[in-house]
């Protein structure tokens, strides 16, 4: 990517928006905040483009002259239990926004070359040991339905010429946020165990290569599904062990489920923490996408340190 792009990007707040941003401009990139009224606080307004989800509204005039939109903006899945009205609340932060923001660069009269616009590997549902690559067939759970709809809200923008690209990113380790972040303090305690019978699979990539695949799908030639896991997915218990070993703590207890029950509701538990879903990333491997992190044990290490 030897040209210099302007990339706008939505959900710039969140844990991959940021470090998108951040290596976007070290590569000598402008970086477009697209953010809610009064979201531009501490940095250069001419630099932002004023958007209300909620309200339908978005500064079309500020998508002018953009290379690319990197679209990450939603609910967070976990922020709170799954009653009727937050499910609700995590497919209309999805869907509605993703339609608006893709009608919108459609209408304009120089539209960006790229939107990559967000998904996520829930698109698969909890599919046991089997392996799953672009091609597989969604689930049938409410996961799967939000992002069938996440990544339909986009066809006005690929209508229109232009190219779209659905990255589904897995469970993105960092220790930040995300989930690896909740897992530490119970594993630092010598608390954390194994969920259930630990065979269900967990399709992992570190924060470092879901940003540096971001970037490349910026300039590369693909559009569609594709999946941002590392090429090693890892199930349960083998992440246990991992992580243990990688902070020399015992992991011999199993994590009682009623325990998960009363944090996150039995939903939500099931979804996240109970769900199998065994991802390849066939379509970055294929177009020659180079992982930094392809080992659990080996990523863990770089992430703990960093």
């Amino acid at each position: 990517m030897a040209n210099r792009m302007r990339v706008a990007v939505t959900g710039s707040t969140g844990l991959i928006g940021r470090a998108l941003v951040e290596r976007l401009e070290a590569g000598g990139h402008q970086a477009v905040r697209v953010v809610r009224p009064g979201g531009s606080q501490g940095h250069d307004p001419s630099a932002s483009v004023a958007w209300d989800p909620v309200a339908s509204r978005i500064d079309a005039e500020g998508l002018e002259e953009l290379d690319a939109v990197v679209h990450l903006a939603g609910e967070p899945i976990a922020a709170r239990r799954w009653s009727p009205d937050q499910k609700e609340r995590i497919a209309s932060s999805r869907v509605h926004p993703t339609a608006m923001l893709a009608q919108s660069l459609a209408r304009l009269d120089a539209p960006p070359a790229v939107l990559v616009s967000a998904s996520a590997i829930g698109y698969y549902g909890s599919r046991g040991d089997e392996m799953l690559d672009e091609s597989s067939s969604g689930g049938d759970d409410f996961l799967a339905g939000v992002c069938r709809e996440w990544e339909a809200a986009a066809e006005p923008a690929r209508a229109a010429g232009i190219r779209v690209a659905h990255p589904r990113t897995g469970v993105v380790l960092s220790r930040s946020g995300g989930a690896l972040a909740e897992m530490l303090p119970f594993f630092r305690l010598g608390i954390g165990g194994r969920i259930g019978s630990g065979r269900q699979w967990m399709s992992w990539i570190t924060l470092h290569d879901e940003v540096e695949a971001l970037m490349w799908l910026l300039d590369a030639d693909v559009e569609g599904p594709v999946n941002l896991t590392a090429p090693e997915p890892v199930t349960n218990r083998e992440l246990t062990a991992a992580l243990g070993r990688a902070l020399r703590r015992p992991t011999l207890l199993p994590t009682p489920k009623p325990a998960l029950w009363a944090k996150l509701g039995r939903e939500l538990t099931d979804a996240l923490l109970y769900s199998s879903a065994r991802v390849s990333p066939a379509v970055l491997q294929r177009d020659g996408f180079q992982f930094t992190h392809t080992n659990i044990t080996t990523a863990l290490s770089a992430v703990l340190t960093r």
